[in-house]
This record gives structure tokens, sequence and C-alpha cells, in this order.
């Protein structure tokens, strides 16, 4: 069971804090999202605000003033405790809670939060704050922004801008630290072993929906929230609709199955693993033609995954050994560099080979920075995953063949999580098996 550790939240705010220099920051939490009449979504909070504090309720703010001493640095604004209220929605923090278990120098009502800022940022030169992404708490801040512009007119201090947080909190996040590999491992081993499950029930299972039953029980039998985001499970030609979430057509004999899917941990942590698998428990012939190009692209591009490099080397190296299987099956034709130069081969792989992975399923930081690529780093999580999706809903491009029958409704992805670590990138998901020698019965 999930615990909270105070000792973590506080090591990053105070590394947030150093960061800042002598800003204020504002950053609100997450809100309830109504579903449907008077009911709401199931919560979620934002990540950057779970980052530095580990308060798990809606509605919450959080200040860090970094030009003020220790003991004054960390504010949070929450809901006060309210017996009837909590007899329907259950059990808040408070005031008090906020500063007992979540280590607030000074906690205040949410609802204070408009008569309080402005003495709370006198003196900062610079505020920190998301625009756009919190309407009613960025109407307090530009309010009080405002006031602080006038003040600095006519008494010559005050705030005279407003600076985005993730220029701090994104290359935080990046690179992961002990204690997120050691979340991150749980989240991707829970998610692998689910994966696992499918492979082993498949041939008893008669619809895609079985299947989302089967992981998203499983991850909550172990202890997760729940799916890190909407499982793709996609059989037969469904496999060629990249985010397909329907999961509710019947699986046939001789189609194969494509399942995106993985867990979220108490924590927000996320797994996000793709496994391909044949229903019927054999590969067709050109069924495990792609195959063999996708996971030869795989393989290949996660052992490129090492320090120095970065995530679009990675991308290159599954692209051109996408490229030439292809060739060699007649579905593309040309020089690789010339399909590449075109994007000529974008009507069977149409996406990027991998992405950040943390907090968020896509997790944050930058791939490059103007026309510098960002270099992959120790503690950077990855995800490898190209696919060969073959259908008629791209047109062939021109001066490309066209696709025989034989090809179409194949959909192939395969992805695994990587930790990159020097020379020697570990593949955290490698409880997924995905050799055709596994995948066959």
């Amino acid at each position: 069971m999930y615990k909270h550790n105070k000792k973590v939240f506080e090591e990053r705010r105070e590394i947030f804090l150093d960061k800042l220099g002598g800003r204020a920051a504002i950053i609100p939490g997450a809100n309830l999202v109504k579903h449907h009449a008077d009911c709401e979504y199931p919560f979620r909070q934002d990540s950057n605000f779970w980052y530095l504090t580990g308060f798990d309720e809606p509605d919450a703010i959080a200040l860090f003033l970094s030009h003020k001493p220790k003991g004054e640095r960390f504010i949070l604004f929450v809901s006060p405790r309210d017996v009837i209220s909590e007899v329907w929605h259950g059990f808040r923090w408070g005031l008090e809670g906020a500063e007992k278990e979540f280590m607030a120098d000074k906690a205040h009502s949410k609802n204070e939060l408009r008569d309080l800022l402005p003495g709370y940022i006198n003196g900062v030169d610079e505020l920190v704050f998301s625009i756009g992404k919190h309407p009613f708490i960025e109407k307090i801040v530009l309010e009080t922004f405002s006031q602080q512009l006038e003040n600095r007119s006519r008494l010559g201090i005050g705030a005279n801008s407003i600076k985005s947080p993730e220029i701090y909190l994104n290359e935080m996040r990046l690179i992961k630290s002990d204690f997120e590999i050691k979340r991150m491992r749980e989240a991707i081993q829970i998610s692998a072993e689910a994966h696992e499950l499918v492979r082993e029930s498949i041939s008893y299972k008669k619809n895609e929906r079985q299947i989302q039953g089967i992981i998203e029980g499983f991850f909550l039998e172990k202890g997760a929230r729940g799916p890190a985001y909407n499982s793709i499970v996609a059989s037969g030609d469904n496999a060629c609709i990249l985010h397909y979430t329907s999961n509710n057509s019947p699986l046939n004999q001789g189609d194969l199955l494509l399942v995106d899917a993985g867990c979220s941990l108490a924590d927000y942590y996320n797994g996000d693993i793709t496994r391909t698998i044949p229903i019927g428990g054999k590969f067709s012939n050109e069924q495990k033609i792609i195959y063999e190009i996708v996971l030869n692209a795989q393989k290949t591009a996660i052992k490129s995954a090492v320090t120095g490099s970065n995530s679009n080397s990675v991308h290159n190296v599954a692209l051109r050994i996408l490229i030439e299987g292809l060739k060699e099956i007649g579905l593309l034709s040309g020089s690789t560099e010339g399909i590449i130069e075109n994007h000529s081969y974008k009507h069977l792989y149409m996406h990027r080979t991998g992405h950040w992975l943390g907090l968020d399923v896509h997790d944050v930081g930058a791939y490059r920075m103007g026309d510098y690529e960002v270099p992959l780093q120790n503690g950077m999580i990855l995800t490898v995953e190209p696919g060969i999706y073959i259908s008629d809903r791209i047109p062939v491009p021109d001066g490309q063949p066209n696709i025989d029958e034989k090809w179409k409704g194949i959909g192939i992805r395969i992805e695994d999580d990587v930790l990159i670590k020097d020379k020697s990138p570990e593949v955290l998901s490698f409880a997924a098996l995905k050799e055709i020698s596994d995948l066959e019965f």
C-alpha cells in the first residue's frame, strides 16, 4: 500500500525553491471534473502539484516563496475540514493535516487566497504561474499581478513579469530519482504481468472487452489506481487505428490482437506497454514477416538508447529498419533517404518511436531545444514503440506501390519502457514476453 514519503517531497521542494531564485510560484492542484449530472470523474491530481506536495485533494493551491526565510516558504490553501461534506465525500486533511502531514509552513482555507496572496508575494520581482490552465485561480493571480504592476510604477517594488513553472519543473521531472525509478519499476512490472495474463488467456476469450477486463481488473487487484490511460485492445483491422478504445469487437481466429495498456500507481507513476499477439496461437506468413520487421526495429532502437544519444536518433534507427524491411517485401520502393525526406512511409508508420514516461504517460521534458537535440542521460525513462499499420485509411503516396490485399488489416506495435543507463539501457518491461516463440502456441 502506498505511504506518503514526506522526505521525498521535501527534497523536491527545496530543489524547486532554490531554482526559483527569489521568485514566488503559484501552483494550483486539479479540480473535480463533472462526468454527468451531479457525478464527477475519479479525481486525478495535477502532476506538478503532486510532484511538489504529495497532497491528493481537489481545489488546493500551493505557494512557493523563495524570497522568504525558511519556515515561511511553503504555503498550502486547502479545503477545511467539514463534517457534513466528509459524510458524503470522505475524509479531508484540512488545515491542520496540511501542516502536520504535508509539512506546509502554513495552511489556509482555499477561500482566503484572494485576500492573502498579495501579502505573500510582496517584494518579488517575478511570479511563476501557468497561464491558461487554471481559469478561476488565474483571475485571482492576474488581479494581484495587476496591482503589483501598479505598485511598481509608484513605489519601485513589485512583480513585473510572469514565468511558467514548467521551465523549472520539466527539467526536474525528466531525470528520475532512485525513488522514482523504484516506483516506475513497480508500475511497469504490474503492467507487464497484466500483458502476460492476456497472452495466457487469449485462446478462450471471445471479445476485446473481455481482454480489457482482465487487464484492468489485474491492475486493481495489485493495488494500482487503475489504467494509466484508456486501454487499447484492438483486434484485426482495429489495430490500424492508433488510439482505438471502443474495445468491443469479437476476437476472430487468424487475426492479431494489439494491446496497449499500463497501470497507474497510487502516486501516479505509470507503465506503458504494447504487445501484439496472434489470436489463434499462430502468425500467418504475412503477419510473421511484419512482426519480425517491427521486432528487429524495436530491439535495435533500444540498443541505441544510450547516454549521449537522443530520442530522435533512437527514432531514426527504428525508422530505417522499418523502411528497409518494407522495401524488401514490396510495400515501399525507392531510396531509404528519399522515402524519409518525402515522408512517403507515413501511410504505414505515422508516429514517433517513443516518448518520456513518468508521472504523466507522455511525460514532461523537451526532446529538443530549438536546433539542439536533448541528449539522453542516466535516469530518463523512454518508451520505444515502432509499429507498422497496413490499411486503406491513408492514401498511398505518389510513387509508392499499391498495397496487396494480403497485407491489409495487419497492425503491429511493440512497446517497451526503457531506463537510460550509460551504454546498457535497461528494459523495465522485460517480463512482458515478445519473441515469436513465446507468443505462438
